[in-house]
């Protein structure tokens, strides 16, 4: 059952484009993308089932193409569909902070890490190297699985930041198990880098800790 089985007044199309995006509902947004249901139900139940399913948008736009493919009524099409929007968003996010100085929009630094990092069932570190406007040159994966000071290799870290010519840089990592507190590990490691980096001139601004509901910011915090 496609989108346009839904009468005249009710199809989202129509109904975005006669009285704009913001009247629609979650699922009916999901059902523009998605454009065709599954055997038996039509396009907007189908974002429904899916939006429940995955306990929200967060977690549907955010799975991997393994677990979609898995879903009954989702093939490779609408998979695709779905990881590229996540993937536009996160791009987005990257460009306003490539042209804008970081430390003037930490809420857009949060969401872009949280849209990189905060679906991931394994905790990953990542390196955002700034220039010396605070503008995002580049983010790198630095370590993959529990954070701590022999995970996470400061001069390797130090190596790529002095390859990108970095003034400053913000590190983030998630925690899988939803916690965003900051362990003693997470701290050790937050002092320790920002030691290592002060020998280059190469500031640590911030250490994100990040989950599917946001980050937390250590420097706001007063813990960096």
């Amino acid at each position: 059952m496609t989108i346009h089985s839904i009468q005249t007044p009710e199809r989202p199309r129509e109904r975005l484009l006669a009285h704009g995006v913001q009247v629609l509902t979650s699922p009916e947004l999901l059902a523009i993308v998605l454009r065709t249901g599954a055997p038996g139900c039509d396009a907007v139940t189908l974002a429904r089932q899916l939006i429940t399913q995955f306990n929200g948008l967060r977690g549907l736009l955010s799975a991997d193409a393994q677990t979609l493919l898995g879903i009954k009524g989702l093939g490779a099409a609408k998979t695709c569909e779905l990881i590229a929007i996540n993937e536009l968003n996160r791009r987005a996010l990257e460009e306003d902070l490539k042209t804008g100085h970081a430390l003037d929009q930490p809420q857009r630094v949060k969401h872009y890490c949280t849209a990189k990092l905060g679906h991931l069932s394994v905790e990953h570190c990542i390196a955002l190297y700034l220039d010396s406007q605070f503008r995002l040159i580049t983010s790198e994966e630095i370590s993959r699985g529990t954070l701590t000071q022999a995970s996470v290799y400061p001069r390797e870290v130090i190596k790529a930041g002095l390859r990108h010519h970095a003034a400053a840089l913000i590190l983030a990592h998630n925690h899988p198990s939803g916690v965003a507190e900051p362990s003693e590990a997470d701290l050790a490691l937050t002092r320790h880098l920002k030691h290592a980096l002060a020998l280059v001139d190469i500031r640590l601004l911030d250490h994100l800790i990040v989950t599917g509901a946001g980050a937390i910011s250590l420097a706001e915090r007063g813990q960096i």
